[in-house]
């Protein structure tokens, strides 16, 4: 066994002799402490301490208070509280204080033994337990990959996965991260094939579709309003389902969830064309047919989601007979942040109340710029613990505190979502050819046909035609389109950035969550 060291501290230290006398015979190592003081010293001296044995009555500095200390210096060292009182309102201080286990005076050795063991162990079999499990489910999953599945299967594969991803990371088991990988990437490649058979079926209605972008709120959230309780529809630009699992835990302090479902964003998944036929229940192409003061293309000046609030009201005129009373609120910037914050408990005077928040996307944007971001979140795990921290800290989480004892039900959901890229392939095409990496629009453009999807005829997907001859194309998988030009320079720039607009799992397959306040 590995010498596992033990800081055990008691001012009845010397009467503990067998105790300490049978965990040296099982091979611990042990340092003993007659108060509170010395325990802590010997905390800041030592790096090599695994575990704290705590008497909870020591005289002068108690137990207590030495445990508030440790944790200060040390959050994550365990400490195991020793205690003669077994009245209640000690024990849940100490536990508010993050002990890591309790024993009852007289200390029994076996006893000691177990509460080591699940200490130290624990953490292996934790691993040990998850690697296992997920090497007896890697081949059903595979199989399930490659048996032509529909949509809504394709659906469950997608949150299998990401179940996977979250619980290696919750168990540090780093040698499957790879396997995991490779799989995800197997299930991307499928993915894209499905895609390219079924996409155009489900944009013309010749077959079964998801619900996508255009019937978002006729299907998941106007028939969700209630007459005597506010909807708050938060849309968090760019917000993957692995992301919001990650801020899940922290809205259902206040919230729980009652039903968790999915939707699937158009093509191109990005905010200029998903977003706007999200709020406005029409395709791209038929937004510009109806509402052509309101819809710009790729190659047009100006921003390109200005009228979301028109949009959203031209869709309500049309779906409800009554009126119904609704905000949209966007969220771009501190002010924004600060004004939504302000006004929070007035929007509960609504029947719907819209809020886009403009930040997971901003943060992959400038991930790629800012070689600072590149590190803080260099993979999956990184950006997911990323979005965590800055939902905790958020101006978004500060307002839904202000709302916490009001009956509110909550819609969290986005428009697209967002993959690391990986894999250039080249793409020629003249000057008025589109910049997003994932997907380009442009004419006479050349390209690698295995990479992508194509549409030749754009309005048969519901996408305008800038030019008459006019083509789309998507990259599949992790695939980023590079011209030739430069070729290798920005390849290194943009390999392993956070991209949208083509096809994969990630970027398609969007969360929507219906909460009601606890």
């Amino acid at each position: 066994m590995e010498n596992i060291k033990i800081l055990w501290a008691d001012d009845e230290i010397d009467i503990l002799k067998p105790q300490i006398l049978f965990l040296k015979q099982k091979g611990y190592d042990l340092v003993t402490v007659s108060n509170g003081y010395d325990a802590l010293e010997e905390c800041e001296e030592s790096n090599d301490i695994d575990v704290v044995f705590l008497d909870e009555s020591m005289p002068g500095l108690t137990g207590l208070e030495t445990l508030s200390k440790i944790k200060e210096s040390k959050p994550n060292l365990p400490v195991v509280m020793i205690t003669k009182n077994e009245a209640e309102n000690v024990m849940e201080e100490a536990l508010g204080g993050q002990i890591t286990d309790y024993l009852i005076k007289p200390v029994n050795p076996n006893q000691i033994l177990l509460t080591l063991k699940k200490i130290i162990d624990s953490k292996r079999l934790v691993q040990e337990s998850t690697a296992s499990d997920y090497q007896q489910e890697f081949r059903q999953i595979l199989m399930e990959i490659n048996s032509g599945l529909d949509f809504r299967q394709w659906v469950d594969i997608y949150r299998k996965i990401i179940n996977w991803e979250l619980k290696l990371d919750a168990s540090n088991t780093t040698e499957l991260g790879d396997i995991l990988s490779m799989q995800k990437s197997e299930a991307n490649a499928e993915f894209s094939r499905f895609v390219v058979k079924n996409y155009e079926g489900w944009m013309n209605g010749s077959i079964e579709a998801p619900t996508m972008s255009p019937n978002l709120m006729r299907s998941k959230v106007f028939p969700e309003l209630k007459k005597d309780v506010p909807t708050i529809m938060l849309l968090l630009d760019n917000l993957r389902y692995d992301q919001w699992k990650t801020i899940e835990p922290i809205l259902t302090q206040f919230f729980r969830v009652e039903e968790e479902d999915f939707f699937y964003s158009t093509l191109p998944t990005t905010t200029q064309y998903s977003r706007n036929s999200i709020f406005a229940g029409l395709t791209p192409v038929e937004i510009q047919e109806y509402y052509p003061d309101w819809w710009k293309n790729d190659v047009d000046e100006g921003g390109k989601n200005l009228h979301e609030h028109d949009l959203l009201a031209e869709q309500i005129r049309r779906t409800f007979r009554k009126e119904i009373k609704f905000d949209y609120v966007k969220v771009t910037n501190t002010k924004n942040a600060k004004l939504l914050q302000d006004n929070m408990l007035n929007y509960l005077n609504n029947d719907l109340t819209v809020i886009v928040y403009n930040f997971i996307d901003m943060l992959s944007h400038a991930r790629t710029e800012m070689e600072v971001l590149k590190e803080l979140a260099g993979d999956e795990t990184a950006y997911r613990s990323l979005t965590k921290s800055w939902f905790e800290h958020s101006p978004l989480w500060a307002a839904f505190n202000k709302v916490k004892d009001r009956d509110i039900q909550l819609i969290v959901t986005t428009d697209h979502g967002t993959i690391r890229v990986n894999q250039p392939s080249k793409v020629v095409g003249d000057r008025d050819t589109t910049t997003n990496l994932r997907y380009k629009v442009g004419r006479n453009l050349q390209y690698e046909k295995k990479d992508v999807l194509d549409f030749r005829d754009p309005k048969k997907v519901g996408l305008p035609r800038p030019n008459v001859s006019s083509t789309f194309i998507f990259a599949k998988e992790d695939k980023f389109f590079l011209y030739p030009n430069n070729y290798n320079h920005f390849n290194n720039y943009y390999r392993n950035t956070f991209q949208h607009g083509g096809i994969s799992l990630e970027e398609m397959v969007c969360p929507v969550v219906r909460l009601r306040s606890r």
